[in-house]
């Protein structure tokens, strides 16, 4: 059994999908970025660098444009809904004492990437340990944010599974906070879903997705998967031992929280340590291609330490991301929205 957490896939892999656009799709791009500039905050404001940092990231405005399908006006409304959400709820200065309590039973666990290069983010419903509230909602945001973090260079999306084993009408989550969990997903981080894996869905709780059906939109649905075989999807050696994989993986709260908020640079008032405002990727750069998962022991250096391992993680070797030889630009048909 061991403590350490995945940080990169394994070597070799090959980041998917990785997209190119034509010269068209580049101007609305363009277009959109202009247009979220004028709805940037005064640079006085506390919040204002954040929000900057949000709308530099190469994926943001590519993601919005897909999601609307390349017609600029409805991109233009969508990322001005986030925007507004993103200063009420802003996401990326959640304090992790705030959100720690939630994580105590590893209801919600990062930890390892499927075939493309996506982060995983592991749901079970059986660990609820908290009564509904606000403090749910951010603790689920949290990890959107930390899974963003672990994203190897030119991805965008990740994976989650959500495993119903030891499920009860008690501590499944109710179809409200579902429903405000989708709108989060839905609305907020567009683009970001690649695959929503299912398993071990009790006949009981049937009803929970009917009730959460029209919540759903068409792309999300067709995302879903219920009980596929995890290992056409996920490398052996990355996949949780429960789901018929090699990792076997031994939750301490204490040990996994420190890694996570040490790797990804968190400081105590949930900003970001020096250096890590940009995320942990060029900190952590090298751990990507000096190591593999079999040669890195656990090591308890802190962020800043010139150490080749860091909190404990496991590093998995170089990864790549690039397009296919005969890739085309994307088809406004063929874009999904989520």
């Amino acid at each position: 059994m061991v403590k350490a957490v995945f940080t990169a896939p394994v070597p070799g892999t090959v980041v998917h999908p990785i997209h190119q656009y034509s010269d068209e799709q580049q101007t609305h791009i363009k277009a959109l970025r202009e247009y979220a500039d004028t709805l940037l905050l005064d640079p006085s404001d506390p919040y204002y660098k954040w929000e900057l940092r949000w709308l530099n990231k190469p994926d943001t405005m590519p993601r919005y444009m897909r999601a609307a399908k390349w017609k600029l006006p409805d991109a233009k409304r969508r990322i001005e809904g986030t925007i507004k959400w993103r200063r009420e709820f802003r996401p990326e200065l959640i304090r992790p004492d705030d959100v720690k309590i939630e994580a105590e039973t590893g209801k919600i666990l990062l930890n390892g990437f499927d075939k493309d290069g996506r982060p995983i983010i592991y749901m079970r419903p059986g660990r609820e340990n908290t009564e509904t509230s606000p403090r749910q909602l951010r603790h689920l945001v949290w990890w959107l944010e930390r899974a963003k973090d672990m994203m190897p260079p030119g991805q965008e999306s990740l994976v989650i599974i959500v495993d119903y084993r030891s499920t009860t009408l008690r501590t499944n989550p109710s179809i409200s906070v579902a429903s405000k969990v989708l709108t989060i997903l839905q609305q907020h981080y567009v683009e970001t879903l690649g695959r929503a894996i299912v398993t071990n869905l009790p006949m009981l709780l049937n009803f929970f997705y009917k009730g959460i059906s029209p919540f759903l939109d068409p792309v999300t649905r067709d995302k879903m998967r219920f009980n596929p075989d995890l290992l056409d999807l996920i490398p052996k050696s990355q996949l949780d031992s429960e789901f018929g994989g090699d990792f076997e993986f031994e939750f301490d709260h204490e040990t996994y929280w420190k890694q996570i908020v040490d790797f990804c640079g968190i400081a105590e008032d949930g900003t970001r340590l020096e250096g890590y405002f940009d995320g942990p990727k060029d900190i952590h750069g090298k751990l990507l291609s000096e190591h593999s998962d079999a040669d890195i022991e656990p090591s308890t250096a802190s962020p800043t330490s010139n150490s080749s391992t860091t909190a404990s993680v496991i590093s998995a070797g170089e990864t790549k991301a690039l397009a296919s030889p005969d890739a085309t630009p994307a088809s406004p048909e063929l874009i999904e929205a989520l």
